[in-house]
Formats: structure tokens, C-alpha cells, sequence
């Protein structure tokens, strides 16, 4: 950059002012400033003076590289000079921007593969391996693309709204789905909208893919809607006590299928039948052994052990891509014991894009109430999300900017979600695992952000990476999704113990989520409750939409408790209880009569001379 030039200042109103009156220039930075919002254009130059970097420190800086890479080894002495922190719209070196942004796509890539490869497997339509592969390519395309969108934030003209959040906002594909479509998937082939051979087997079923992406594109429009309403609003009918049950629900119901892989598989040979899935994956499959073999558990346990070495000797990049290093281990032991097969590797073309497949779309009306509850808790999650982000980012929490940045990034969420759907991908959701990305590398800059979407385009495009990973063995998969389920499932329970625990609240916890574990525990509970068989395919479809919904655990824990939350009224007790005591526990309401009774104990043999006199609390002596 020439000498001459000086940073845009923002002021309060978001009015742009500056050291010279170019008309030009300021035409151009309000124009800026009306379509991306006045946060976003704070590093833009206009002329003053020299932004003071070289073209080497541009490229490279003075940055601490060895810091990502060093090890936390017992015997190694650790630095006590923390690493620089680079704000939103802070100068960094490229070379760095490149590195921590290939660090976050790295983090985000073991969550955006999980949920095609589950989808297009056994426990979901049994797409073909193509079809499986390019799920997999366009969902790490899809996410590069619209993860800049969160990250760009742009102004809706002549509103006060905005679309996207401004901060390394990420999104990939969302896990929430996963219990909602396996239970959809199983209720098309019972009912014949899906193919099944005439020895029970279930053949591929593009059809039900597409009825369930073309439903969620459907019902993303609620979040659209919800983006418009007030924060406080959403967080007074959707607080932590509806969120958080159902966020834990969701990674229980899903460890179920991280541990079936884990041993083996979760289609058809999970149960050990004769014949064709005697073995796992098949007959046909290279090294294939019956479900729960000790080699399959070994496999997953690979995978398992390496995530923990990794947390507790890893460096600072190893540890924020541990789940993707403990594939990589799982998959060289895999590939050296003979459990890997190149065929669809060899097959796959060299690169691939969004629509290369396509599926034919309808809507499936069972599925509507359920993907209702789904947006509705990625909405919650966004939420959550975006305000730990703004934390992490040493941004303000609170106030007009805040709310906005919430309001952006719910809307940008939604319509990611229906954009989704028409990109043949299943519904998207903000990931939080950048966050810890974030505060590891102390690097909240939109930079880093960008080159991450641009390192899962590269992925995405070149499909012999994409065949890699849908060549992944189920028990190597499985170790890693057991882990990444369970996280989700934690994250509920971190989400739960922010709720005081007053009476009322415990109540709505223990209704909720008693129908909730026992969806879980028995899904077919409700399957014989409605019993008609007529041709009435409308008053078919309600009754099943009825059975899914009380079949899926964590759709039925949000329902009864946001009904419950708006329904029962907090106790004078249990406000007096969490709010005017602090901590609320037995300890600290008795701290202060506990401390004097002690001074009484301690008075009372001082007056008797060493004797075992002992004061009593009306003055008196035993």
C-alpha cells in the first residue's frame, strides 16, 4: 500500500469519517459500510498514512510458529509468553491466516463427513458408493461456501437487519438431523416408499434422500421466520432448560450409532443374521468379520486412545484436530491390516461439484414435526454459539451490536439451511467447536475464517479425497463418532447446569426428560398405538407423523418442555431461593451460624479454664 493513507475510523452512529474529503472515497466506504455493515470495513485504508507493513511481514510477520507445533511433553520446558492475540479485523501475516485457517477446517472436518457418510450408509438410504461420495464432496463444498456468508455478514438494504454474525462463524452439517432421517428412512421401508428385495434386504433409496432434504428445505423457513423476533424474546420461550435436555437427548440418541460402527456396522449385520451380512460390512467386503469382533473393537479403540494422547500431549494444533488425527491412525492401522478396499477410490473422478448428482424432491409430511423441533434447537444452538464466539473474541456480549450479531447469524442460519436443501444437502448448523479453535491459537481474525473455507472447497472439489474418506471402515468411524456424539451430548449437560435448580425447573426436567430417555431407550413404544390400515393416504401420513415424533427422543423432550416452561409459573420460593441466597445451597445459607457457634465452643473454654465446660447458646454451661 502506498504512503498516503490512513485507517477508516467508526464512530458511534456508524458514520464514517476520515483525514481527507475525497468524495469518492467516502461514496465508496458508505457504500461499504450500507451492504457489509460498519464492523466489517474497519480495516479499510483510505488516504492518511502508511499501514506500516513490509511485503515479507505481510507474508510471514514475526508470529511464533513452533508455539502451534510444540508438544506438551513431561521433560519439555513450557513457555510462559502467551501468543498474540489478532482480533476481528487485526493485521496478520498470510502465511498465518493460511495455517490457523487450515487449522479450522481441520477441526470442522470430522463433523461435516460424519453425517452423509451415516445417511448414505446402511443406517440410511443405501445410496451407491458414487452417490456416498459426492454427499460427502458437496457437504464440504456446500459448508466452504456458505460458511463465508456467516462470516461476511451483510446488511439487508434500507432494514435494520442483517445476514451473518461478522466473527469465524462456521457452519457444516448438522448432527441434529441424523435421529429424525434414520427414523424416517426405517418408516419408508416399512412402508414401502422405499425399495426392499423380496429377502427383506433394503435396497438404495435416492427417493427418500430427497424427500427428506426437500421437507428440511421446507421447514427452514421457521427459522427465517424466528430470525426477525427479538433475542430476548427466543430466550424466554427457548431458555437453557428446553435446550439443553434436548441437545443431550439428540448425542445419546446418536451414541447408539457410533457404537454399532464401532463394533462392526449399524445395518443389517449389527444383528448377525445368515447369509449376505453374516460378516460386516458383507460378504464382499475385504477382511470381513462378524459384527462385535474383537479386530473391529480393536479398530475403534485405535481411534479412541489417539483423541486422548493427543489432548494430553498434543501441541496446541494437534489438540484442536485430535478427532481428525485419531482417524488418520485408525485408518493406517486399517489400511495396513488389509481392511481398506481402493476400488471406489480408483472409480471416483478427480474432482467433483454441487449437482453433479442429483435426487428427486417431494415432501414427506411424517417428517415435518420433527424437523420443526430440529430447527428450533439449531436456532437455540446458533444462538449459544454465536455469543460464545463473541466471547472468545474478546467482543461485547450485550447491547444493540450484539443483538445483531445474533439476529444475522439465526437468519443467516436459516436460510443456510434452506440453500442447503436445494444444494442437495441435508440442514447445516454453527459448529462450535472453533470456538476452542479461537481461544487456543488466540486468533479470532475473519481471515483465518476465509482460508478456511477455502482449504473445504479444495477438499470438497477433489473427490478422490472425498472416496478416501466413504472408504473409512465402520469400526475406525465409529471410535470417532462415539467421541464426537458424546461431545454433543456433553454439551447438553453444560447447557443444563447453567439452570438453577429450583423446584419447578428440576419438575419440567424430570417430565421432559423421562418421555425423552424412554423414547431412546424403547423407539418402538409407540408403534402399535394406531392401528388403521385403510387407503386414506393423508390420515396414513398423520398418524405416522404422529409415531416419529413420539419415537424421537429428543423431539419429544422439547415439545413437553417448552409447553411446560410457558405453562407452569415460577414458585415465590424458588425465586427467593436462587436469587437472594447466593449459591443457593445449605452451606452458605448456615456458613455465618456455624461461625458463631464456634466462637461460642472457643468462648466457652477460654471462661473454664481448660475445663470441658462447654457455652451453650443461652449462656449457660453443660
Amino acid at each position: 500500500m502506498e504512503a498516503g493513507f490512513s485507517r477508516l475510523a467508526i464512530v458511534g452512529d456508524h458514520r464514517p469519517t476520515f483525514s481527507t474529503s475525497t468524495p469518492s472515497i467516502i461514496d465508496w466506504t458508505k457504500y461499504l459500510s450500507t451492504i457489509l455493515g460498519p464492523d466489517i470495513i474497519d480495516g479499510v485504508l483510505v488516504e492518511g498514512e502508511s499501514d506500516g507493513l513490509e511485503p515479507i511481514e505481510g507474508l510471514i510477520g514475526d508470529y511464533d510458529y513452533a508455539f502451534l507445533f510444540k508438544p506438551n511433553l513431561p521433560f519439555m520446558q513450557k513457555s510462559r509468553r502467551a501468543a498474540p492475540f489478532f482480533g476481528l479485523n487485526d493485521k496478520m501475516p498470510v502465511l498465518l491466516a493460511l495455517l490457523l485457517g487450515f487449522q479450522h477446517a481441520l477441526s470442522m472436518l470430522a463433523g461435516i463427513i460424519t453425517p452423509p457418510i451415516i445417511l448414505a450408509g446402511q443406517g440410511g438410504v443405501n445410496l451407491n458408493a458414487s452417490d456416498a461420495q459426492y454427499l460427502v464432496s458437496t457437504s464440504l463444498i456446500v459448508c466452504g461456501l456458505l460458511s463465508a456468508v456467516q462470516i461476511t455478514r451483510f446488511h439487508i438494504y434500507k432494514s435494520p437487519y442483517y445476514i451473518g454474525t461478522g466473527l469465524i462463524s462456521v457452519v457444516g452439517t448438522s448432527f441434529t438431523v441424523i435421529p429424525v432421517a434414520t427414523g424416517a428412512f426405517s418408516q419408508m421401508y416399512a412402508t414401502g416408499f422405499c425399495p426392499t428385495a423380496a429377502d427383506g434386504t433394503k435396497l438404495p433409496c435416492p427417493k427418500g434422500y430427497g424427500a427428506l432434504i426437500a421437507t428440511g428445505t421446507l421447514c427452514a423457513l421457521l427459522e427465517i421466520a424466528l430470525s426477525f423476533t427479538r433475542p430476548k424474546v427466543l430466550k424466554k420461550v427457548f431458555p437453557p432448560l428446553v435446550t439443553g435436555p434436548t441437545v443431550a437427548l439428540i448425542g445419546i440418541s446418536l451414541i447408539e450409532s457410533g457404537f454399532k460402527d464401532w463394533a462392526g456396522g449399524s445395518g443389517s449385520c449389527s444383528t448377525r443374521p445368515d447369509g449376505q451380512f453374516s460378516v460386516c460390512p458383507n460378504l464382499g467386503a475385504p477382511h470381513a468379520l462378524p459384527w462385535g469382533s474383537a479386530e473391529y473393537i480393536g479398530l475403534g479403540f485405535s481411534v479412541f486412545v489417539t483423541i486422548i494422547i493427543c489432548e494430553r500431549f498434543g501441541s496446541p494444533i494437534m489438540k484442536s484436530c485430535a478427532v481428525v488425527l485419531g482417524l488418520l491412525v485408525g485408518c493406517i492401522i486399517a489400511g495396513a491390516t488389509g481392511y481398506f478396499s481402493a476400488s471406489g477410490i480408483n472409480a471416483a473422478p478427480a474432482a467433483s461439484f454441487i449437482w453433479v448428482h442429483t435426487f428427486p424432491l417431494s415432501v414427506y409430511g411424517p417428517i415435518v414435526l420433527p424437523l420443526l423441533a430440529v430447527y428450533i434447537v439449531l436456532m437455540m444452538e446458533a444462538i449459544g454459539d454465536i455469543t460464545a464466539t463473541c466471547d472468545v473474541s474478546r467482543l461485547e456480549v450485550e447491547g444493540k451490536l450484539f443483538d445483531s450479531r445474533i439476529q444475522g447469524g439465526v437468519l443467516a442460519d436459516g436460510i443456510n439451511g434452506l440453500l442447503s436443501g436445494l444444494l442437495t444437502i441435508t440442514p447445516l448448523s454453527t459448529f462450535a467447536q472453533n470456538n476452542g479453535v479461537i481461544a487456543l491459537t488466540r486468533c479470532a481474525n475473519r481471515k483465518a475464517g476465509y482460508a478456511a473455507c477455502f482449504f473445504l472447497l479444495i477438499m470438497g472439489i477433489f473427490s478422490k479425497f472425498a472416496a478416501a474418506l466413504v472408504a473409512i471402515p465402520s469400526a475406525v468411524l465409529g471410535g470417532m463418532t462415539t467421541f464426537l456424539f458424546s461431545a454433543v451430548a456433553v454439551s447438553g449437560v453444560r447447557i443444563i447446569s447453567t439452570v438453577p435448580f429450583t423446584r419447578r425447573n428440576r419438575f419440567i426436567l424430570t417430565a421432559s426428560l423421562a418421555l425423552g430417555f424412554g423414547a431412546t431407550l424403547v423407539p418402538d413404544w409407540f408403534a402399535y398405538v394406531f392401528t388403521y390400515s385403510g387407503d386414506n393416504r393423508a390420515k396414513q401420513g398423520f398418524f405416522n407423523a404422529i409415531v416419529l415424533v413420539c419415537e424421537t427422543g429428543f423431539a419429544l423432550t422439547a415439545f413437553v418442555a417448552i409447553f411446560l416452561n410457558l405453562v407452569l409459573q415460577e414458585e415465590v420460593e424458588d425465586e427467593v431461593l436462587g436469587t437472594a441466597v447466593e449459591g443457593g445451597t445449605a452451606n452458605v445459607v448456615d456458613e455465618e451460624a456455624d461461625r458463631e457457634e464456634w466462637r461460642r465452643i472457643e468462648r466457652g473454654k477460654s471462661v473454664g479454664g481448660g475445663s470441658q465446660d462447654v457455652e451453650k447458646a443461652d449462656g449457660k454451661t453443660a
